[in-house]
């Protein structure tokens, strides 16, 4: 078992728990999700994706496949580059995100998990993953699984936060992530579900392994061109290419 962490024990027991646990807490907050991404993150989330994935290399004409889609803040970046010309299937494990993200993002959307994804071989030349690669359960299991989709030559994007490597940066992203944005999260939306959707955001960010085993793990399932390139101490983009 190749985990991105080891099982949040206050949450759950057991890695084999993990999924319905994630899916349970996702649909439940799924009503919520886009006002506390936005207000969490000062409304900078749209700029960022769409540029990450502009120095990526998505380009128009492309067929996408957006893996732990959500409600589909990534596909929308991406429709608004493809601009008509391309196709995007976002597949997410959560029923909750997908009901919520057909209602505003003109997408075709499948429900799905990393480990499984509900599509053809080889049929895309882009792949993306916006920050929930933690919520996985074997990373070899899910990078096979996106080298199977993507076409010889595809490329690969994953976003996603790590914990800084400076311990004032530490302190302040643990202050703001654990502290912070579960309480901002509760104010805003009234619900608990979503203020215990931010504090497990925290605790799996605090949890996950080492980016350098993320980008082994990449390497190890045949990617070639693996990188990472950080933002402001804590935004990692992954990227990597699928031989041709």
């Amino acid at each position: 078992m190749n985990s991105p962490h080891q099982p949040i024990t206050t949450r759950y027991q057991e890695d084999r728990e993990k999924h319905a646990y994630v899916r349970d807490l996702f649909n439940r907050s799924a009503p919520h999700y886009d006002r506390v991404a936005n207000v969490g993150f000062l409304g900078t989330g749209h700029f960022h994706r769409k540029r990450s994935l502009k120095l990526a290399g998505l380009k128009p004409g492309m067929n996408v496949i957006d893996v732990a889609c959500g409600t589909g803040a990534v596909t929308r970046a991406i429709l608004d580059i493809l601009a008509g010309n391309g196709h995007v299937v976002g597949v997410d494990p959560s029923e909750g995100m997908i009901t919520e993200a057909r209602k505003h993002v003109p997408a075709e959307f499948k429900l799905g998990r990393a480990e499984q994804l509900p599509v053809p071989d080889a049929a895309f030349d882009f792949l993306s993953m916006g920050y929930a690669l933690r919520h996985v359960e074997d990373l070899a299991v899910a990078f096979a699984e996106y080298r199977r989709v993507l076409k010889p030559g595809g490329r690969l994007l994953i976003l996603e936060i790590s914990k800084p490597a400076s311990r004032l940066g530490m302190a302040f992203s643990r202050l703001y992530f654990r502290n912070v944005l579960p309480w901002i999260s509760r104010i805003v939306t009234g619900s608990k579900d979503a203020s215990e959707m931010m504090a497990y955001y925290w605790e799996t960010i605090d949890a996950c392994v080492p980016p350098d085993v993320i980008l082994t793990a990449l390497a190890e399932s045949g990617f070639q061109n693996v990188k990472r390139r950080v933002e402001l101490g804590i935004c990692s983009q992954y990227t990597a290419v699928r031989p041709g």
